[in-house]
C-alpha cells in the first residue's frame, strides 16, 4: 500500500509533533534553545534508499543511533548524522573540556542520548496519536557506511518500506543536519496507514 499525499502530510505532522517534544527535552538538557525542524518526509522504495541517502550523507562512515520497535507494527528507527554534524552536536551539547582519551565515550554517550530522545519522541507521537502499542529495544550507537547500516539488522531491507524525515537541529546558530529513518518490516506500513486513516476519519 502506497500512502497518498494526504496520508504523507498526516505522517509528517505526527513526526513534527514528536520532534517538537524532543526539542523541549533537549532544551532543558542543554539549557539553551534547540530548534528541531522536519522540512520534508518521504517514503521511498527499498531499492532507492541507499542511493538517496548516499547522495545526502556521502559514502564515508556516518554516525547513527538505532532503536528497534515492535508491537502493532515493527521495524527499525535510526537517527543518522554526517561525521561533521555529529562532532558539532557533541561539542555544543557537552560544553565540557574532556581528554582525548575520553572523546569516543563522550561522543557515543551524547549521541545515544540525543538519538534516544528524538526517536522516542517521533515513535511515541505515532503510537500515542494512533493508539497503537509499541515496544522498544535499547538504543545502539553505530559508525558505518549507509549501505552497511541499512543491512545490519534482523530483516531484509528489500521487503521493507522506508520513511525518511529530514531533520535539522539549530543550536546557537549552528545548523546540524541529520536524517530520521524509519524502516518498516513487510506489512507494517500497511498496519500503520490503516491506523492513520482510522484516526483521520475519527477526527474529521
Amino acid at each position: 500500500m502506497m500512502p497518498t499525499v494526504y496520508e504523507l502530510d498526516a505522517l509528517q505532522e505526527l513526526v513534527n509533533i514528536g520532534v517538537g517534544r524532543a526539542a523541549s527535552i533537549l532544551n532543558e538538557m542543554v539549557g539553551s534553545h534547540v530548534h528541531l525542524q522536519i522540512p520534508y518526509t518521504k517514503l521511498i522504495s527499498s531499492a532507492e534508499v541507499q542511493q538517496d541517502l548516499e547522495q545526502q550523507l556521502g559514502i564515508a562512515p556516518i554516525s547513527a543511533v538505532r532503536l528497534g520497535f515492535n508491537g502493532s507494527f515493527a521495524g527499525v528507527a535510526q537517527l543518522v548524522f554526517p561525521t561533521d554534524s555529529a562532532s558539532k552536536l557533541v561539542a555544543v551539547l557537552t560544553r565540557e573540556e574532556f581528554d582525548l582519551y575520553d572523546l569516543d565515550a563522550v561522543k557515543i554517550g551524547t549521541l545515544s542520548e540525543v538519538g534516544n530522545i528524538v526517536i522516542n519522541g517521533v515513535m511515541g507521537s505515532i503510537s500515542n496519536v494512533l493508539q497503537q502499542h509499541l515496544n522498544y529495544s535499547l538504543p545502539i550507537y553505530l559508525e558505518d557506511t549507509v549501505g552497511n547500516l541499512l543491512t545490519s539488522h534482523d530483516f531484509e531491507i528489500a521487503s521493507a518500506a522506508v520513511l525518511i524525515a529530514k531533520a535539522r537541529f539549530t543550536i546557537e546558530q549552528l545548523l546540524i543536519a541529520g536524517d530520521i529513518i524509519l524502516i518498516f518490516k513487510l506489512g507494517a506500513l500497511d498496519t500503520l496507514l490503516t491506523a492513520l486513516n482510522l484516526g483521520l476519519e475519527e477526527s474529521a
